[in-house]
């Protein structure tokens, strides 16, 4: 493109977290001169949101915006504003100030909390995925209050971590037989439910919530658990309801269905983020990633499309952490349809790591509380390096020492 052509383009971002401020700072560092405005749903300052359930949460620190001077960039912001469709045919967005035009957009809407049925509107039920959510449950913690936890992930278990080390009375209710029962198989997500217990926290499994009601959790089999507060914990969809009528593909879990440079099925729309899922020629499969690392990598594709660089196929090996109940828990790849499982320690020490094996290819890993064998694991699930099973389950043995050299 052009620096002429260039300079006349307008992009225009739809959301202000991680994925939306990246996408337009690698627009500037990349060497856009075009327009750049960047329109957040809250009026807060863009931040970050991993602080939210630990840091702000707990009084440490008063927010978490990100260190990044718009005004010298010239990204223009437009906060608290609401976008509420897309009509592609004019190159338009609606949003509650009026419609915006573009020449490109990129959708970075990320991901809103599912709810519990029932709790719209109850008193002392709380989400926690905003600066606000985080600003009225500080309170909460500091009271030193009862808390129930719905949903033992990792929203869930990162909260009632927060919450213990406030002094709170933390029970956590999970309608599955474990903790990450979604995320992880039971061999490996069975171990953490002593980590609760470890904690002063109480994990009920196989309980599932009838209704709440001010001050009480009434659960299916009859139990009642007193509650100051409820926070749900329940999972997270696309945040793209607003799209509906646009005509933008989206997949069955409400994902925008985006190509390997993340472009989706509109002219000169994007999609980045949690809200996007994108096809991995490394796995075979479609994947939907609501991890922040996600949100760094591809807006760093979306702008080298967008400045016409060489096409830049987005396909990363998935990288999360979660910090929780006093330990470092990391996970690179993706081990759905892995055909082996093998662990790296014992699961009651404070640190281990499980790896997932393909044809002998390592292609995910688990690591608490070992990061060297999450820096490792991850170069090699990169590589597509070959493991040795038997020197691999040998945690004395650095995992880059367990290759199968060709």
């Amino acid at each position: 493109m052009s620096e002429q052509k260039q300079a006349q383009q307008r992009v225009v971002v739809v959301g202000a977290g991680m994925a939306g401020v990246q996408t337009a700072v690698a627009l500037r560092e990349q060497g856009f001169a075009g327009a750049v405005t960047l329109i957040g749903a809250e009026p807060h300052q863009p931040y970050d949101r991993p602080p939210l359930s630990k840091a702000v949460l707990l009084g440490k620190a008063e927010d978490s915006a990100f260190d990044v001077d718009f005004e010298a960039l010239a990204i223009e912001l437009r906060l608290g504003l609401d976008v509420t469709g897309l009509r592609a045919d004019a190159h338009e967005i609606d949003t509650e100030a009026g419609p915006v035009p573009y020449d490109v957009l990129v959708v970075a809407t990320g991901a809103e909390p599912v709810t519990l049925p029932g709790t719209e509107g109850v008193p002392g039920v709380h989400l926690l995925r905003t600066l606000d959510d985080a600003a009225r449950l500080k309170p909460v913690l500091e009271r030193r209050h009862d808390i129930v936890v719905v949903g033992a992930g990792w929203i869930g278990a990162e909260f009632a971590t927060a919450a213990r080390e406030a002094g709170c009375a933390v029970t956590v209710v999970e309608a599955a037989d474990r903790p990450l029962a979604g995320a992880l198989p039971a061999e490996v997500a069975a171990p953490m439910a002593r980590w609760y217990e470890e904690s002063g926290a109480e994990l009920l499994t196989h309980a599932r919530v009838e209704r709440i009601e001010p001050g009480t959790v009434h659960l299916a089999d009859g139990r009642r658990l007193p509650a100051d507060a409820v926070v749900v914990g329940i999972g997270a969809r696309p945040a793209t309801r607003w799209l509906t009528g646009s005509g933008i593909a989206l997949e069955k879990d409400g994902s925008i269905t985006a190509d390997d440079r993340l472009r989706t099925s509109l002219p000169d729309v994007y999609a980045v983020g949690d809200c996007a899922s994108f096809p991995s020629a490394r796995y075979g499969a479609r994947l939907l990633v609501h991890h922040w690392d996600n949100a760094l990598q591809g807006p760093r594709t979306v702008a080298a499309d967008i400045i016409g660089e060489t096409p830049q196929v987005y396909d990363p090996v998935p990288y999360f952490w979660s910090e929780q109940f006093g330990r470092f828990v990391q996970y690179a790849g993706h081990h759905a349809g892995a055909a082996e499982l093998v662990l790296r320690g014992d699961p009651a020490d404070p640190s281990w790591s499980v790896l997932w094996l393909s044809d002998g290819a390592l292609v995910a890993l688990l690591a608490v509380g070992r990061p060297r064998d999450l820096a490792q694991g991850r170069k090699l699930i990169e590589s597509g390096a070959r493991l040795d099973p038997e020197r691999a389950a040998d945690a004395a043995v650095p995992l880059k020492a367990a290759v199968v050299q060709p």
